[in-house]
């Protein structure tokens, strides 16, 4: 090798090292909205939630006579149904007092969806989580923490864009315009369900026990979960030296 091939190979060698800190650093920016997004979803699927949801004064009563016990007692199998092993029979065999199956034929397709959504979405979550967790470690052994550390960052703000937004699309549609976050609703479904497979008569039990305020409330719950982890990440990263 001649010696003015040397500081070419040099400056070769930073390029592509500098490249490949920016395209790591990049790709933890975007794992972490997964993440946060995911923690906010988890979140909303525990008990909890459900105690504090039910019990928030403006909360709308049920028109067709369940309680505030009532959605307490029935609500949390739907949900563990979720993220659980069970297949459909877990819903299918509740039934009333009376004896009536708790939820129709409807019902339960829709909920046999949701779950293939649910499990998919928790996933997605778990393997951002491995990723930043095994980047993390790659970035300590490889002296890239600097551009691991501004991905964490970018990716806090980024998530605190997405959050921002669906919060304020509640907040609208809670207080100002229903159709606003009503649209934002279907559309989203729209992503995930075919047709008007996820709409339901009001009678119907899985819209006595989550009204239209409870998934209002959900997203801005979630929102905020992420927003919070999203400031957390930009701030508090920023204000540690970097090494």
């Amino acid at each position: 090798m001649s010696i003015s091939a040397a500081p070419q190979l040099g400056m070769t060698w930073i390029f592509w090292s500098k490249m490949k800190s920016n395209i790591l650093s990049w790709l933890v920016a975007i794992l972490v909205p997964l993440a946060l997004i995911g923690l906010g979803m988890r979140a909303l699927l525990t008990p909890a939630f459900l105690k504090i949801e039910y019990n928030m004064p403006y909360f709308p009563p049920d028109e067709y006579g369940f309680s505030t016990e009532d959605r307490l007692r029935w609500a949390p199998y739907a949900l563990e149904y979720l993220v659980n092993n069970a297949d459909i029979s877990y819903l299918g065999d509740l039934v009333f007092d009376d004896g009536s199956p708790l939820y129709n034929e409807r019902e339960l397709s829709h909920m046999e969806d949701v779950k293939v959504v649910t499990l998919s979405a928790l996933n997605i979550w778990y393997i951002s989580l491995a990723l930043i967790t095994m980047l993390g470690i790659w970035s300590w052994r490889g002296g890239w923490t600097q551009a691991y550390r501004q991905g964490l960052r970018r990716g806090g703000w980024l998530m605190v864009g997405v959050a921002g937004v669906i919060g304020l699309i509640v907040v609208i549609g809670i207080s100002i315009n229903p159709n606003v976050f009503w649209n934002f609703f279907v559309g989203f479904h729209g992503l995930f369900f075919e047709g008007d497979t996820w709409l339901f008569l009001y009678s119907d039990t899985l819209i006595r026990l989550f009204p239209l305020r409870f998934w209002q409330d959900a997203f801005l719950f979630a929102a905020i979960i992420a927003l919070g982890g999203g400031v957390g990440l930009g701030l508090g990263l920023r204000s540690q030296g970097e090494t």
